[in-house]
């Protein structure tokens, strides 16, 4: 039997004409946004993909550095690794500078942001104050610090406490292995809580005002007002300062290699110092690549977990598909 296919309906025709059109201006918006994100991803995979890949590659040899890549070990240099004490140990320090800054960076921030607020008189030179030594670089910062803990009577810190306690002797803070850490996390906290008081402050001044006056028409507290009203509104301005502190906390280097080394006796030692010292002063490249493996996978699963149980909520309503465009 011979089937006699309809012609289509003007209606159908003029439906599938601006489907087409739908289809083409879609692929065409595409393709600006590939054009546009091309230099970004060749500067993606050149610098960050690429060495990636290279280190794990060089993590499987035993090499200086120099020559070709011959002595293939497998998982050794990751075995050697956690066998050492000294990697082991930069690992907890990496772990305790994480715990001091939530504890003490982050709550000195909101502290401040909170204190600052929207009503402040010169709120603006107090965040500029509190900002400005976040725009030092980490060299500037060290040497500005390691004036300050000068061992001798000329240390500020030295002269100050010896004026306030008498008979203080003058300690040397960048010396002493049991207070080195604290000492550099105290000139971290003052380089980098600025960074995250901006942040808050910024969110502070998105929350609304009419939810605050209608807490205080109702008999609510200052304190009632923060707990139950700009904290949970600041929850994903604090969830995105935890993520930042934290990954910043497991890869720290600059300052802590420019005050200590990592010294005295490893006291202060972190995995990025331990990994500069073992591949490229010890040219153990292979060994030191491992290490610096390590550390990326660490930072990789923790954003992960981060982002998947903790920032699920924050994330979601930032992801645009591509049928907006």
């Amino acid at each position: 039997m011979q089937v006699i296919s309809r012609p289509p309906t003007p209606t159908e025709v003029v439906s599938e004409q601006v489907s087409a059109q739908s289809r083409r201006r879609r692929r065409g918006r595409i393709g600006t946004l590939l054009l546009f994100l091309l230099p970004s991803l060749v500067l993606y995979f050149v610098f960050i993909f690429f060495p990636v890949i290279q280190a794990v590659y060089y993590s499987f040899y035993r090499w200086s550095g120099l020559g070709p890549l011959t002595d293939f070990i497998g998982l050794k240099n990751y075995a050697t690794a956690f066998q050492n004490a000294t990697f082991l140990a930069a690992f907890t320090h990496n772990v305790e500078i994480l715990v001091f800054s939530l504890i003490f960076q982050l709550s000195l921030s909101l502290f401040l942001a909170l204190v600052i607020g929207k009503t402040l008189p010169g709120r603006t030179i107090f965040r500029t104050i509190y900002f400005m030594p976040f725009i030092l670089s980490e060299v500037i910062a060290g040497f500005i610090w390691m004036f300050i803990y000068e061992p001798t009577n000329a240390g500020l810190v030295n002269a100050t406490l010896e004026h306030l306690i008498p008979g203080f002797q003058a300690q040397a803070w960048l010396g002493n292995p049991s207070i080195v850490l604290l000492s550099i996390f105290v000139a971290m906290i003052w380089k980098y809580f600025g960074l995250h008081l901006v942040l808050y402050v910024a969110a502070i001044q998105n929350i609304p005002d009419e939810i605050i006056e209608a807490a205080r028409i109702d008999g609510a507290s200052t304190m009632q007002t923060v707990r139950h009203i700009s904290l949970p509104l600041l929850g994903s301005t604090i969830r995105l300062s935890v993520f930042l502190s934290a990954l910043g906390s497991l890869q720290y280097f600059d300052l802590i290699w420019i005050m200590s080394n990592g010294g005295p006796v490893h006291a202060s030692e972190t995995m990025a110092t331990y990994l500069y010292k073992a591949g490229f002063q010890s040219f153990q490249l292979g060994y030191g690549s491992a290490v610096g493996v390590v550390m990326m996978l660490m930072c990789f699963i923790f954003s992960l977990l981060y982002q998947r149980f903790v920032m699920r909520r924050d994330l979601a309503g930032s992801i645009t598909t591509t049928e907006q465009f």
